[in-house]
């Protein structure tokens, strides 16, 4: 059976994942600038990511390295925390411009995964109908 899923996109597709996880979370961030006492919320991946990659690319014994990196990337998990530090009188931690800014950012993140989606499967269409 052939597989249309090759590691790079299913990177990609993780990638989209943790992308929306941290889009949310942020949007959570800035829908509760006004409560007392909330936690900013940070979502991460890229470090634990790149670190699972680097791992699995050590592994290069002959055809295990596929399967290492599509372990990898398979097994990949985001991480949401809260950081202590409080930047008002309520104990709220919400920098309302520093959350857009990640959100604007974040956006064109996920613009470019669609972008890079859209343009694998643009080359299986034409590899498929010539």
């Amino acid at each position: 059976m052939i597989s249309l899923t090759n590691n790079s996109m299913r990177m990609m597709e993780k990638s989209m994942e943790f992308l929306w996880a941290r889009q949310a979370a942020i949007l959570d961030n800035i829908s509760n600038a006004e409560t007392p006492n909330y936690k900013v919320k940070n979502v991460t991946f890229e470090e634990q990511f790149q670190l699972a990659l680097e791992g699995a690319d050590r592994k290069r014994e002959g055809s295990g390295t596929q399967a290492a990196m599509r372990s990898a990337i398979e097994n990949a998990r985001w991480t949401a925390t809260e950081p202590q530090e409080a930047t008002r009188m309520d104990e709220n931690g919400v920098n309302v411009t520093e959350q857009s800014v990640e959100a604007v950012r974040t956006a064109y993140q996920l613009q470019y995964v669609y972008q890079s989606i859209s343009s694998d499967i643009n080359v299986l269409r034409t590899a498929i109908t010539g």
